[in-house]
């Protein structure tokens, strides 16, 4: 059992978020079939989506930010007229974090009020079934009445956010959910960029990721660069063609952002190939990829739209290749092409390999599922079971430490608390620094276990761990929880630091601050 309990572990915390407490029993069904019990979730196409009521489309939100946008605007200006100072709007803190949290509570009280409020979240009764379970509808309100009442964009972001969190928290392996992550993090976005993103940020996920992640790369290429949320994000709406219509009367011209990030972050990577010329090129293939504004002059506000005004008139080269002037066609043309690049399939294959298996990826398997996305056509679910059945993903040691994200999914699975407000969650990675869905810049979160184990973060992760011991210590076996998360293939100095943990509270904490938590 030793080899199938070590197997397990690896299915869960390598491949997914790792076992859930309770009767759920992911342990022994990991151990009998560890690649079967894994490659499950890729036959459950539909179990990516995720829809919950209350959850709106991009365009229904840009048009919801719009018109909160007047209301507020209105108020001012009425406010302005009489002479009296207008009501504050909520403060928006970046990713629902209470704006004085740094400032005057210490990082041990910080972690304390955190770890209280996941300790309340809601016992999962029973865990369900991932082709039928569905998040609950919207965020439900705060636990501590807040001051004003949260505005639109803030009440989106925690909805969104509390269905992804529950999502993860009940699936039974993860490793679809992990899937979104990767991507979402590759292709990402940052709602700190302003109102737009913040509200978007969580529908770009579910509209241009997840769809697309057990489809193919092309695809999801073509969804994330057309996304109203991406083309804000990089500024794609300010570039117009300097011969264009639009550009010529403005005088105002190109835009690279999104053009450098398409090659340098989304396909090719650095040094695959593309010069300065390649950027600027694409860049005026792409002039005229922009989103409908609030006046709807383009179409429905928040929707994506060709404004052929703004685009670069004649033909293109890029990458050696002439792309003749078609319009929208002639972006789409050189996106299929740079998806289908060599160096993309290298830079993609390198990347997924360092997530999933490695800081180091072995250079073996990165050709070999190079060679997979090169003979798919870049196929996602060819791509990642191709993964899940090499050696190499089960025989590397579990060294790779988890992301704040993966490590607060893993220990509420653990504890089997269902989310039912997302603050504590958003709290608590704000505090580890993966604030949701806001990364630093266009690269994304750090991917290696040096970024997520420096001295200051793991203190911080005692702190959680240590007040969630003090809360739910009494009431849990940490022995008990420690066979749910690994069995026999927990090693013999986490079982011995357990049994002599002064308190069932200390034992907790040590628990989740273990390596089989804390590890992948």
């Amino acid at each position: 059992m030793a080899r199938d309990s070590q197997a397990a572990l690896v299915a869960l915390n390598r491949f997914g978020f790792g076992a859930r407490g309770g009767a759920s029993g992911d342990l022994i069904n990991a151990a009998s079939d560890p690649r079967g019990f894994v490659k499950a979730e890729l036959a459950r196409a539909d179990g990516v989506l995720l829809e919950a009521p209350g959850l709106q489309s991009t365009p229904q939100l840009g048009q919801a930010v719009f018109a909160y946008q007047d209301q507020v605007k209105q108020a001012r200006e009425a406010a302005a007229k009489a002479g009296t100072p207008p009501e504050a709007s909520p403060p928006q803190a970046p990713n629902d974090q209470k704006p004085a949290l740094r400032r005057n509570l210490s990082l041990n009280t910080a972690a304390s009020e955190i770890a209280g409020q996941m300790a309340d979240a809601k016992p999962a009764e029973a865990p369900a079934k991932p082709e039928t379970m569905q998040p609950s509808a919207a965020a439900p309100p705060a636990a501590k009445p807040a001051p004003q009442p949260l505005n639109v964009i803030q009440k989106t972001f925690r909805a969104e956010a509390l269905a992804r969190l529950q999502r993860a928290t009940l699936v039974e392996c993860g490793f679809t959910e992990r899937l979104v992550v990767f991507w979402s993090n590759h292709f990402c976005i940052s709602a700190s960029k302003g109102e737009l993103a913040r509200i978007w940020a969580g529908a770009f996920e579910r509209e241009a990721i997840r769809p697309h992640v057990l489809g193919r790369f092309a695809d999801m290429l073509k969804a994330v660069e057309q996304h109203p949320a991406m083309l804000f994000f990089l500024d794609n709406q300010q570039s117009l063609g300097p011969d264009s219509r639009a550009g010529q009367n403005r005088k105002r011209g190109l835009n690279e952002n999104l053009a450098r990030e398409i090659m340098e972050l989304h396909t090719l990577g650095v040094g695959g190939g593309y010069t300065q010329e390649d950027v600027t090129s694409l860049a005026r293939i792409i002039t005229g990829w922009t989103f409908a504004g609030r006046q709807g002059q383009l179409g429905t506000p928040g929707s994506f739209v060709f404004n052929t005004n703004a685009h670069q008139p004649g033909p293109q080269m890029l990458l050696g290749k002439t792309y003749e002037p078609t319009g929208l066609a002639q972006g789409e043309a050189a996106l299929a092409d740079i998806a289908r690049h060599p160096s993309t399939a290298n830079f993609i294959a390198t990347k997924f390999v360092r997530h999933f298996v490695a800081d180091d990826p072995p250079p073996a398997l990165v050709a070999r599922l190079r060679d997979v996305f090169v003979r798919t056509d870049g196929d996602l679910k060819a791509f990642a079971t191709a993964l899940v059945d090499s050696d190499e993903a089960w025989k590397a040691p579990l060294t790779k430490m988890r992301s704040p994200y993966d490590f607060l999914v893993a220990s509420g699975r653990l504890l089997a608390r269902v989310p039912e407000d997302p603050g504590a969650y958003l709290n608590s990675l704000n505090l580890l620094g993966q604030p949701l869905w806001s990364p630093a810049g266009p690269n994304g979160f750090p991917d290696t276990s040096a970024a997520w184990a420096a001295p200051e973060g793991m203190k911080l992760r005692l702190d959680i761990a240590a007040q969630l011991g003090a809360r739910l210590g009494n009431n849990i076996d940490p022995l008990d929880l420690l066979e749910f998360a690994a069995a026999d293939a927990a090693s013999i100095e986490t079982r011995r630091t357990i049994e002599r943990a002064e308190s069932r509270q200390q034992a907790l904490a040590l628990l989740l601050m273990s390596p089989e938590m804390q590890r992948r």
